[in-house]
């Protein structure tokens, strides 16, 4: 290995303990990556020659201060020729614990990111969705074949991370993987969260997630209008199963809770609200954020309809729900059998709530965001997409305004016309 290997001595003012005495450090560079430590020796600002890096003079303490810097420097060169010998690859860090005497445990990334997933396992429905884990566990499984398609290893030391690492998975991503922008990001982030506890736990020296700027391109939101969510309200089903489904389908249009949220309710969060009205007092199984709601007529009328179901009386849960993959095999039923060309999921019913029940009917951009249980008004505004019906609404008002003005204005100057 021909490694380009530089040492620098340099005061650093920034470590200054006192106004006279400044630490003097100490930095090694291999091939452009770099490693710095302290000498323990101080100096004197005005004595220290930034240009040689050496203190100025021949004094006695000048002499022996830098014939240290000078052993230092050898050390280093024999250090170099003795792995340049062995013949495997070395960094700047590798030389430092060689100088210093310092062995830092070897630590891997594929068990760092099994530890985290394994803890994340036990906080499942505490602090973690299971759709979160199986993300994690997906990152992890990409990053695998990653490790060994550009580095041609099982695992990777990580002292030996490049800045470059999470854009070249990102890359890899996009190519071998064959992914989207917004999974190849989401992938991506989730691999830097692994790199930060890396960093936080002082492991690696640079936080290398500052390196990687990948965005989330925005996607239209898909919802019903009114006239589709009537279409379905009012369809008649002759099985028991698209009824049910079509019923907790329409719950979630006028609640905005997700699936997972109406599985796991129950019928102690139904509640008088501070109005008197049914309220639904919970929290989202996704952030843990509290999602108080107050029940609409037709959310009522469906679980009136249900509470007597063997399944709501059997388990204490407030609606009878069946599993999500089943779920959504029977809403492309529903959307066939009501005419309509759109891809048909649950999750399109909270986008429905946020749009044509709420937004759509003047309910506050804040008030939607804390029926979501949304930590950021932004995460609302991404999930709300304002209608056109509401913009052409908005600006007929505001042509109501400006002509009532321009009226008054044409009065006033009659007025003062005469």
């Amino acid at each position: 290995m021909n490694a380009k290997v530089s040492v620098l001595f340099y005061a650093r003012k920034s470590k200054a303990k006192s106004s006279s005495k400044i630490p003097i450090y100490m930095r090694i560079t291999v091939d452009g990556q770099r490693t710095e430590f302290s000498t323990g020796k101080f100096v004197e600002g005005s004595k220290w020659n930034p240009a040689q890096s050496r203190l100025k003079g021949n004094s006695e303490e000048a002499r022996v201060m830098n014939k240290h810097f000078d052993i230092l420097q050898a050390k280093v060169l024999e250090i170099e020729n003795r792995l340049v010998f062995l013949g495997d690859p070395f960094d700047a860090t590798d030389i430092k614990n060689l100088l210093t005497g310092t062995k830092t445990a070897e630590r891997f990334l594929i068990p760092i990111f099994e530890e985290h997933n394994s803890k994340m396992e036990k906080l499942v429905g505490k602090e973690y969705a299971i759709a979160t884990l199986k993300n994690f566990k997906t990152c992890l499984s990409h990053l695998k074949e990653f490790l060994w398609t550009f580095h041609k290893k099982a695992d990777i030391n990580i002292q030996k991370l490049e800045p470059s690492f999470l854009n070249d998975f990102d890359f890899f991503l996009r190519t071998k993987a064959n992914i989207n922008n917004n999974s190849a990001v989401k992938h991506t982030k989730n691999l830097s969260k692994i790199l930060k506890i890396c960093y936080q736990n002082n492991w690696i020296e640079k936080d290398l997630v500052i390196f990687y700027k990948g965005r989330f391109n925005e996607v239209n939101v898909n919802f019903l209008t009114d006239e589709e969510l009537s279409s379905i309200r009012e369809k008649e089903f002759s099985g028991k199963g698209l009824e049910l489904v079509r019923d907790m389908f329409v719950f979630s249009c006028y609640t905005g809770l997700a699936y997972i949220d109406i599985f796991n309710l129950t019928k102690d969060q139904l509640s008088k609200g501070i109005d008197g009205n049914l309220w639904i007092i919970t929290n989202r199984q996704k952030t843990g954020s509290a999602s108080n709601i107050p029940l609409l007529p037709v959310a009522e009328e469906i679980i009136k309809k249900y509470e007597n179901h063997p399944v709501s009386s059997n388990s204490g849960k407030l609606l009878p729900v069946y599993t999500n993959q089943k779920v959504n095999e029977y809403l492309k039923t529903i959307a066939e059998n009501c005419g309509i060309n759109k891809k048909l999921t649950f999750h399109c019913a909270r986008h429905t709530f946020a749009t044509t029940v709420t937004l759509g009917n003047n309910v506050s951009m804040e008030s939607v965001s804390k029926m979501l249980g949304h930590k950021s008004i932004k995460t609302t505004q991404h999930y709300a997409k304002i209608l056109d019906s509401k913009v052409s609404q908005d600006m007929g008002n505001l042509k109501v305004v400006l002509q009532r003005k321009n009226e008054v204005q044409t009065e006033n100057e009659k007025k003062l016309g005469s």
